[in-house]
């Protein structure tokens, strides 16, 4: 799975951008602000979700025009290559077109899948438990392309149920309803979660990496998570009265976390060195990575923002070599092309140059 193609329209820094590459990995190099991280933005769109940055689509635009922008590509995977449109105009909702037919965001997921690594998930161990809440759900998106909707339809029923509770509505027939939407959801979350946990633990047992196990657990807070979709429904009607108090929802998957262990050292991952905590980070992307590609008969794509500027020329190697065995077409970003020379022609070379506030992109 890969793009072949990608064009990129008024996206951000970028005003036209037109690129051929292949199946190899691309690094892109360049100074801070030049349009890098940008330009693996407009890749991660080609798959479910809202893109690495979760940005609306009136923010994407390129600034001051604010014309409207359209990300297009050609994605080759195991079942053909599809043509991809992405576009928004005049600050409107984002459109996805798949070979020339209107498709949902969701319906990416059929077609691709990503992973991507970004500084900002850096603090992943010792951030809140929203961050790793988001954290599990882009891996299980990725497995599962029906996560989405389910969070969706979620997190939509708990905010029409936080309202009641904030203007302490008790008459309980007002609950009823969202919260047996909230109970299908909820499951399908929950489970979803759970067998992303299990299939990133198979993904890493005996693999040969430099890169250290992670064992992960799925905690919910003060109490355990109810088991099913009835369990959950019977949870949420219970906690009613403890709700009116609070003023929202007290049960559910919203209130999971994601607890991690050095699996070799049996130390918690939010105790660990920054640089432990980086390799535990970057294990979980590649097993990721390793499990889709057994999943689907082709590795996804990947996407690291800045990594090669955290890991010394050791750990870089091992993680160029991890990639070019998965055969993953990885979008790398980084200050200098020295960051990326132990790919040697494993890889293929394009310089981001900031020419006037107008984002330049030179294929080497």
């Amino acid at each position: 799975m890969h793009l072949s193609r990608l064009s990129l329209s008024h996206f951000r820094s970028h005003k036209q951008v037109s690129l051929e590459v292949d199946a190899r990995p691309v690094a892109l190099f360049g100074p801070n602000g030049a349009g890098k991280t940008n330009l693996i933005e407009a890749v991660s769109l080609f798959s479910p979700g809202r893109g690495l940055r979760r940005a609306a689509a009136s923010d994407m635009a390129r600034r001051p025009e604010a014309l409207g922008w359209k990300v297009s590509g050609v994605l080759d995977g195991p079942d053909g290559a599809h043509e991809v449109d992405f576009l928004s105009e005049g600050g409107a909702a984002q459109v996805v077109r798949i070979d020339d037919k209107p498709a949902s965001q969701v319906a990416t997921g059929k077609i691709a899948r990503a992973v991507w690594l970004v500084p900002a998930m850096d603090r992943l161990w010792i951030e809140g438990a929203e961050g790793r809440r988001r954290f599990l759900d882009r891996l299980a998106l990725s497995f599962f392309p029906d996560h989405a909707q389910a969070a969706l339809d979620y997190e939509k029923s708990m905010r029409e149920r936080n309202r009641l509770l904030k203007d302490q509505v008790r008459d309980g027939h007002w609950y009823l309803a969202l919260e047996a939407q909230m109970g299908r959801s909820g499951a399908v979350l929950h489970a979803n979660r759970l067998r992303t946990l299990a299939r990133l633990a198979r993904a890493q047992e005996g693999a040969q990496t430099a890169f250290p196990v992670a064992e992960l657990t799925l905690t919910q807070g003060e109490g355990e998570m109810p088991a099913d979709e009835a369990a959950l429904v019977g949870a949420l009607a219970e906690s009613r009265g403890r709700d009116l108090q609070a003023g929202r929802s007290l049960v559910g998957p919203h209130r999971a976390d994601m607890l991690g262990v050095f699996a070799a050292k049996g130390v918690p991952a939010s105790d660990c060195s920054t640089g432990e905590q980086k390799a535990l980070l970057i294990s979980l992307i590649l097993a990721n990575a390793r499990a889709l590609a057994e999943d689907e008969g082709a590795p996804p794509l990947v996407l690291l923002d800045e990594v090669a500027a955290h890991l010394d020329a050791g750990r870089r190697a091992a993680l160029y070599d991890e990639i070019s065995a998965l055969g993953a077409q990885a979008w790398m970003t980084g200050t200098g092309p020295e960051l990326f020379a132990e790919l040697g022609a494993r890889a293929q070379r394009i310089e981001v140059r900031d020419e006037a506030g107008v984002s330049a992109v030179v294929p080497l």
